[in-house]
């Protein structure tokens, strides 16, 4: 019983009691002279003022607890209105009895459109049996049960919604189900964003670990490719054209070469291919490379190409861009099957921190974008998880290696930038390259048209090489040239054979990693001797351990084993005649 029915059961006994009062003092006696006297009626009168006034002041202590409950329960339905979170009462069918504004504000309708609806009106379609099990559950154990789904406003935007859900009854006795709802958006992106980068960790282990891998056999492998293509390429040169020995030779030649490609698309899925970057135009370099991909790609498919104007410049080593772009094209070639469109575009993007948070090691910018897009089979969501996993691909057995989207992959990680893919099955597949500009005051370079030099001279070489085998390659390849070779094992005898010889020598041209003293040492020793020696590094290194011993720099020359007859001759003319 409510304090305030205790003060009118008060009230109506002090009434009782005042009328009872009043019969026994006033009711008609048998005498005659039962009047009462003035002193009883006096008395009488003075006792109803008492109950009159007793009674007054019931009322007014009823009148205060009555405003007293109205102010509470004014309070109450404050609380539960603006609570934060929302709260709904449902019937056993799922139908909204009633809610609180907050419910109403989260689901995004008015307070009083919200009675009658079922909740699984609110609920994303992709999400409804989690609810159907959830209520399932809470009723038939009627012990608090929890869940999370995702529920869509009426002005269209979604949400995460946290439900903790009880069974109650109602005044008629009718079972209902009771639910705060709490909006937990904040806390999935924050766990998506989590998720995000622990595979970008895990990506990052898988680079870290083949890099490891890569580096570790690339000097002794290059070594090999480079013996192998050496004598291959001086046999071929030795036989005839019209002899049968010249198209085995030249099968040795490209097997060889193919291999020595696998090795450098290994190295820059790793991240440690030597490189030389420059301030170049995305556009100018990728425009080049699409006109030498148009007969690869073929007729049945339209290649587009659509640069930005006033792209911005970035810094990087135009043959990367060339392996981005062919990869990108290549791999959007085989996805078509029939007739097509491979659409290549630019343009000028800003990241900002939202973008960076999503992608770690992504620093907010301004970068140089590169997308390429195909209308093709497309990939569902498992097979987009994996392809950037080296050796992973979707491709027929001996039609691709597993490597070409990992070492675009690894290129954007090398120079810093970031990279995106959007597929879904039978509506293609776009990629988004991500490259920081470059904002210096340096001017992309023009693109210039490929100077003929001479491939012999008839320069003194010092040549340094501790491989046996390729020491004596590379003597027969330089001599064949025209040139004059003083070749040695060692640094010590490389000095000592500089000391001795009679005469000048033109160039030094030295592997960089070496017993007793590396490259850098020996050449820096030379010019003591030599003042005016050039300097041409090689190696079968990654370019990390190379860097250490500075050969990578502006001003320095440096040749990546293995490296063709060819390729030989035209960069030694490039050093002696700079």
């Amino acid at each position: 019983m409510t304090e305030r029915d205790d003060r009118l059961r008060e009230a109506e006994d002090l009434r009782q009691k005042a009328e009872a009062l009043a019969r026994e003092r006033f009711a008609p006696s048998g005498d005659a002279g039962g009047a009462p006297s003035p002193e009883e009626i006096r008395k009488t009168l003075h006792e109803l003022r008492v109950h009159q006034i007793e009674l007054e002041m019931q009322n007014e202590e009823l009148r205060a607890a009555q405003a007293e409950i109205e102010a509470a329960r004014e309070r109450y339905f404050e609380l539960y209105d603006l609570a934060p979170v929302g709260y709904c009462t449902l019937s056993e069918k799922g139908l909204i009895l009633e809610g609180n504004l907050t419910a109403a504000t989260l689901l995004g309708v008015a307070r009083v459109k919200l009675v009658g609806r079922p909740i699984s009106r609110f609920i994303l379609e992709d999400d409804q049996d989690v609810y159907y099990l959830h209520r399932k559950e809470l009723l038939e154990t009627g012990e608090p049960k929890e869940c999370e789904l995702r529920l869509v406003r009426s002005d269209g935007p979604l949400f995460w919604a946290h439900l903790t859900g009880t069974v109650a009854r109602a005044d008629d006795g009718a079972t209902v189900c009771r639910y705060a709802i709490s909006d937990v958006t904040r806390r999935k992106r924050a766990e998506e964003e989590t998720s995000n980068l622990q595979i970008q960790l895990a990506q990052a282990q898988k680079i870290e670990s083949v890099g490891r891998l890569a580096g570790g056999v690339a000097h002794d492998f290059n070594n090999m490719l480079g013996i192998i293509l050496g004598y291959t390429e001086l046999a071929l040169h030795r036989v005839g054209a019209d002899e049968p020995m010249q198209d085995d030779l030249e099968e040795i030649r490209k097997a060889a070469q193919r291999s020595a490609d696998l090795t450098h698309q290994l190295l820059a899925f790793a991240s440690k291919q030597t490189i030389a970057p420059r301030v170049l135009d995305l556009n100018l370099t990728a425009a080049g490379t699409l006109e030498m991909l148009t007969e690869l790609i073929g007729e049945d498919i339209e290649l587009e190409w659509k640069p930005e104007k006033d792209l911005w410049p970035v810094k990087m080593d135009d043959s990367q861009v060339d392996q981005i772009v062919t990869n990108l094209c290549l791999n959007a070639r085989d996805a078509i099957a029939g007739v097509g469109r491979i659409t290549v575009a630019t343009r000028n993007v800003a990241l900002d921190e939202e973008y960076s948070g999503h992608h770690g090691g992504v620093a907010p910018g301004e970068y140089a974008a590169l997308t390429v897009s195909d209308d093709g089979c497309g990939m569902d969501s498992k097979t987009l998880l994996l392809v950037f996993d080296p050796y992973f691909t979707t491709k027929g057995l001996g039609k691709g290696t597993g490597l070409g989207l990992a070492t675009v992959y690894g290129i954007v990680m090398q120079n810093h930038g970031a990279i995106d893919v959007d597929s879904q099955p039978g509506q293609g597949t776009t990629f988004k390259i991500y490259l920081p500009r470059h904002a210096t005051g340096s001017k992309p370079r023009p693109e210039e048209l490929p100077v003929k030099s001479k491939s012999s001279g008839k320069e003194t070489i010092l040549l340094v090489e501790d491989e046996p085998a390729i020491l004596k390659m590379t003597t027969i390849m330089l001599e064949g040239g025209g040139y004059t070779v003083i070749a040695a094992r060692s640094p010590s005898e490389a000095i000592r054979l500089a000391r001795e010889h009679q005469g000048e020598i033109d160039l030094l041209l030295t592997d960089v990693v070496m017993p007793e003293m590396n490259g850098r040492d020996l050449a820096d020793t030379l010019l003591s001797v030599y003042p005016g020696i050039r300097r041409l590094f090689m190696s079968g290194y990654t370019a990390n351990v190379i860097a250490r011993y500075g050969v990578l720099g502006k001003d320095e020359h440096f040749i990546q084993k293995p490296f063709s007859l060819k390729d030989l001759g035209r960069t030694l003319r490039e050093v002696l005649e700079t």
